[in-house]
């Protein structure tokens, strides 16, 4: 896994690379891991739905990248494990523009089902909310709204509600899933009278 975590965050450092240009640069981060239970599996589809600890459940789309797929299977318990990093620049003024690039990289066919993805998007769009006590921005952009975490090297005191704001910024997800042994069924105890 350290592997993972270190190839996401160099892959973020070096697609990020335009985005530290601008000014504001800041990169924001946070590392889970939680035991699931896989509780439907579509090949054609190339998705898996979780449950989580919680009981909520989640469908996970797999990219074509993923040479494990094989291996995950409908009951099967994994203990998974993932980091986000994002790395944001935020510029004010500039003309409304987007764009958008993903790169992804699997494991090794028959290693554990892992992988790294980066995607580097460049938007802008008009400040709808700031969270300074979560240190969060909401981007309304011509088809949607975009909530962005925004690291501490930010200074949100200078950005204002209504603002025009281009946002360049990279998310680098790390994953690994490790299988889990099933959990033993409770076993009822006979009362004796």
């Amino acid at each position: 896994m350290k592997k993972i975590l270190i190839a996401a965050g160099a892959a973020a450092i070096v697609v990020a690379g335009a985005a530290q240009a601008q000014p504001k640069a800041a990169v924001a981060g946070a590392e889970v891991e939680a035991l699931v239970t896989v509780v439907a599996v579509d090949k054609a589809k190339r998705t898996v739905t979780f449950r989580g600890p919680r009981g909520n459940e989640v469908e996970m789309a797999v990219p074509k990248e993923a040479q494990n797929f094989d291996q995950v299977k409908k009951g099967a318990v994994f203990k998974v494990k993932y980091a986000e990093a994002v790395a944001v620049a935020i510029t004010k003024g500039g003309a409304p523009h987007k764009s958008d690039e993903t790169h992804v990289k699997g494991a090794p066919k028959g290693a554990n089902p892992a992988g790294v993805a980066v995607r580097s998007r460049t938007v802008s769009g008009v400040i709808e909310s700031i969270d300074m006590a979560n240190r969060y921005v909401a981007l309304r952009g011509p088809h949607q709204t975009l909530s962005l975490k925004v690291g501490d090297d930010v200074d949100l005191q200078a950005l204002s509600v209504g603002d025009r704001i281009a946002v360049n910024y990279t998310q680098a997800l790390a994953l690994e899933m490790v299988p889990q042994p099933k959990p033993a069924a409770k076993k009822k105890s006979a009362k004796k009278s």
